[in-house]
């Protein structure tokens, strides 16, 4: 005699204690996923059989908000993890001198994972360390501004770069500025890059479309 038994498609366990290996799935070209079921909000881990990634996300459908992927060669990556590249939308010609100019003007994102830059500015969604850096590139810069200095500035912290004009005997055609750091911020504080010229020489200082300014959560 041949006895057939038919499991449910779905279970539900208040608790329990698995001794041993537990299989989930059949081998079947279909996805398959454990729901955690929260009384705000519910989470998933689950197989994307498409895909051939193990899938950790926020819903209770397989995919829709997904936190972290692990395809098949062990490669991991964070969808809504920040970060952000941005650039600006022209070129800012004639920069004023005796001015600090707050913020640098970054109109285009190249882009911006979990959507945390706007108005030139990022604001950190989470609190965490952040990895932040620009390039500006400036041209027709006066020999006689004597320096410029530019900041990552954020809500806990100034990060200051000089560049000392001077050091030259004629006008520089082009420059690039450059600084980076690892910066601790807070849930809701802001990060913009400024730039000072103070008065001296000519105000005929560009900023060129090929400046940056990026950043990523990294823990």
């Amino acid at each position: 005699n041949q006895i057939t038994t038919v499991f449910p498609t779905s279970i539900s366990v208040d608790s329990a204690t698995i001794k041993g290996d537990t299989t989930i799935g059949d081998a079947s070209a279909a996805d398959k996923k454990i729901l955690f079921d929260g009384n705000a909000v519910d989470y998933h881990i689950g197989l994307d059989d498409s895909a051939d990634s193990l899938i950790i996300g926020k819903g209770s459908a397989l995919g829709t908000t997904t936190s972290m992927a692990f395809d098949a060669n062990g490669i991991i990556t964070k969808p809504l993890q920040p970060a952000f590249c941005v650039h600006p939308a022209s070129q800012v010609n004639n920069l004023a001198i005796n001015t600090v100019h707050n913020p640098i003007a970054f109109g285009t994102e190249r882009f911006d994972n979990n959507s945390d830059f706007a108005s030139n500015t990022f604001t950190a969604p989470v609190t965490g360390k952040y990895q932040l850096q620009f390039t500006i590139y400036l041209l027709n810069v006066d020999v006689d501004t004597h320096y410029i200095e530019t900041k990552i500035l954020t809500s806990n912290e100034s990060y200051l770069h000089l560049f000392y004009c001077s050091a030259g005997d004629t006008d520089w055609l082009y420059h690039t500025i450059q600084n980076s750091v690892v910066a601790d911020m807070d849930a809701g504080d802001t990060a913009v890059i400024t730039l000072q010229i103070p008065n001296n020489g000519a105000a005929q200082m560009d900023i060129a479309t090929d400046s940056f300014f990026s950043g990523a959560l990294l823990c």
